[in-house]
């Protein structure tokens, strides 16, 4: 079967799960047939999914006209056989037990025609144990949603042991087809990817605890601000459920061995039903308490290197397998599990070889099986080499140049797109430092004649700066003063360069963000962009050069009214304000953006080179910028493309610049 084969698809299950997908299916165009196994869930499912298309709708996400239509394409059911009678494609997501989905399987096999695809949203267990309940295992594979699936990118495509190349292909193009990035998981093995990254990260915070060598506040602190992770440990647990992650890590424990052991302090959260914000108490107290207030200043170097080992070990463990290799590894768990960077990366920049020492000195000290280095890591650490030095990779990103931008020359434009549509492409000192690279190169490539900026994604062009990322580096005066001097050299180069540049913004343009966009020539936004400057709300001003710069555009007294305010501002009255140069519908961005890149790339490269010149020096002083205007235009007068420009111009036809 191929994608365009694909019209209808059922749905087993209209818990948060199941009616989330649901969603996501009908907003891309699907039919789908949502059952469960009475009308009240089934009802509430549906009434859920008319609540979120209706909050979407509301956020001007989507048009009401969508909403309604996506609406519509979902038809509800409690009869098993009558809900996959036309089915193309079923996804099965009923509650987390092997003996549910088995009894839903042999009664989905008897009435599923003989074409029909399976796909589980199974969050961790055995894809092949489940594929051997039906007769078409070769048709079976894991589509393993995350919550909530609206929102979240990530869609791991999981392959049973006889699950066919032909099955694997088309679930990660339905995945792309809903919106969302498939990575796929090469072998059936509990916990996939990113919960065997998480999962054990949880349990060794637990045994750390347990065993009295730090508390719930130092290890939170040292995931949160020395990791520079989205969530604490602790904090993540309560936050999904301390019961979840420890049913999978039973499971792990069940097929993988004594390395998987929880930790006596999560059998004990279980067993007392203190499962987290949902049952108002878990390792923060969220009813009598202030729930999760983690300290920034508890960091501990030994508890950061003793978690990223455990990491490393994980990530070496699935790449030694031949689960997934690296680069899968890190897209998945930034966009699945938030990460600023992937693990992988973020063991190859800690030391493999010093990692390895910290597993060797851990599995001495307490004889668990957890810390004895996986063979791989141990030959990685040896060699000196990294997870991501060289090889093939089956990640679609893999293969740039850049690590949080992707960059093209098509068309004459250079094309830089903020590429970390997991974190809403905010801006570390990382992408800083590769965004100087990427305009350095644009600008010294004869083949480029303009700039394109965008952001990965449709939810930001950039929400700002990576605030957490750069929490985690510390907060010292000096530091932060020499970032704010990084981000305006950079910015700044945008300013500065010879060839115009054009900023297409979508979704959230805010903080650094704006300040990014502030240095682009000519600006066009989604009708659904919010745009501000919020550094007042974190007693913080513009750093990267929003002080300076916003003034120049929308005038001193709108500058100062958007920065005191720090509110957000819709993009019509951006428009209005001068900041904007155009607005236009959300689906008509991308080919706007593109076709004002083209035209102003077609333009003549020396005169808008000396044109920028001139403006830049007349905004300082007045005279110089008229002196820069006259001598420009006296050295036009004596280029090839003067004289093109006229005899096009004689011509009535378009002329044809080529910069000399």
């Amino acid at each position: 079967m191929e994608i365009d084969d694909v019209n209808t698809i059922t749905v087993l299950g209209a818990g948060n799960m199941g009616h989330g997908i649901a969603e996501v299916a009908a907003l891309a165009g699907y039919a789908v047939n949502l059952r469960d196994i009475n009308e009240e869930f089934v009802g509430k499912g549906y009434d859920q999914i008319e609540w979120s298309l209706g909050k979407l709708a509301e956020r001007e996400q989507i048009s009401e006209a969508d909403a309604d239509a996506a609406l519509e394409r979902v038809t509800t059911y409690v009869d098993l056989a009558e809900s996959v009678a036309d089915a193309d494609v079923v996804v099965e997501a009923v509650p987390e037990k092997m003996e549910i989905k088995k009894d839903v399987y042999t009664e989905l096999e008897a009435a599923a025609p003989d074409r029909t695809v399976f796909a589980t949203n199974t969050s961790s267990l055995s894809v092949t144990e489940l594929a051997d309940v039906t007769d078409r295992p070769e048709q079976f594979c894991g589509m393993h949603f995350f919550n909530p699936p609206v929102r979240m990118q990530l869609v791991e495509v999981i392959s049973g042991a006889e699950t066919a190349d032909e099955t694997m292909d088309l679930i990660a193009d339905l995945a792309e087809e809903m919106g969302k990035t498939p990575v796929r998981v090469h072998k059936d093995s509990p916990g996939f990817i990113v919960n065997r990254i998480l999962v054990p990260l949880m349990n060794e915070a637990a045994w750390i605890v347990e065993s009295g060598d730090a508390t719930v506040a130092e290890v939170d602190s040292t995931t949160k601000y020395g990791l520079g992770l989205p969530m604490g440990t602790f904090e993540l647990a309560d936050q999904v459920g301390v019961d979840v992650g420890y049913h999978v890590l039973d499971y792990m424990h069940e097929v993988l061995g004594d390395a998987y052991e929880p930790s006596p302090l999560l059998e004990a959260k279980v067993e007392a039903e203190e499962l987290g914000k949902k049952t108002g108490s878990g390792f923060y107290d969220y009813e009598d308490g202030d729930g999760a207030q983690i300290p920034s200043d508890q960091v501990r170097e030994e508890l950061q290197r003793r978690l990223m080992a455990v990491m490393a070990n994980e990530v070496a463990g699935l790449v030694e397998n031949d689960v997934a290799d690296a680069e899968a590894i890190d897209r998945a768990v930034m966009l699945g599990a938030g990460f600023p960077d992937g693990p992988a990366k973020m063991a190859d920049g800690a030391g493999l070889e010093s990692l390895v020492e910290t597993l060797d000195e851990l599995r001495e000290e307490t004889g668990a099986d957890r810390y004895e280095a996986v063979e791989l890591l141990r030959e990685l650490g040896d060699s000196g080499a990294g997870f991501r030095d060289g090889g093939e990779s089956d990640d679609e990103s893999a293969g740039r140049d850049y690590e949080t931008l992707s960059v093209e020359v098509r068309d004459d434009v250079g094309h830089v797109e903020l590429d970390r549509p997991h974190r809403m492409n905010t801006i570390s000192e990382e992408l800083l430092d590769e965004l100087a690279v990427a305009i350095d190169e644009l600008n010294d490539d004869d083949g480029v004649r303009c700039i394109l900026l965008s952001g990965a994604g449709d939810r930001a062009f950039s929400a700002g700066a990576d605030v957490q990322a750069m929490a985690a580096g510390g907060g010292q005066p000096v530091v932060a003063a020499e970032l704010s001097r990084k981000g305006q050299r950079t910015f700044g180069k945008l300013e500065a360069s010879d060839k115009p540049v054009v900023a297409a913004i979508d979704g959230y343009c805010l903080g650094g963000g704006m300040e990014l966009a502030t240095c682009a020539d000519l600006r066009v936004a989604s009708e659904r962009s919010e745009l501000g400057q919020p550094e007042h709300n974190l007693g913080l001003l513009p750093g990267w050069g929003g002080t300076v710069r916003l003034q120049r555009i929308v005038g001193t007294g709108r500058a100062k009214e958007i920065i005191f305010t720090a509110e957000r501002y819709d993009a019509e009255t951006m428009r209005e304000y001068g900041f904007l140069n155009d607005v236009v519908e959300n689906d008509e961005l991308d080919e706007r953006a593109w076709d004002l890149a083209r035209d102003l790339a077609a333009g003549p490269p020396v005169a808008q080179r000396y044109t920028k010149r001139a403006m830049r020096s007349g905004w300082a002083d007045a005279d110089a910028g008229l002196e820069v205007e006259s001598q420009a235009f006296g050295l036009l007068y004596d280029t090839d493309d003067l004289m093109e420009g006229v005899t096009a111009f004689m011509g009535d036809r378009e002329p044809e610049f080529e910069g000399k």
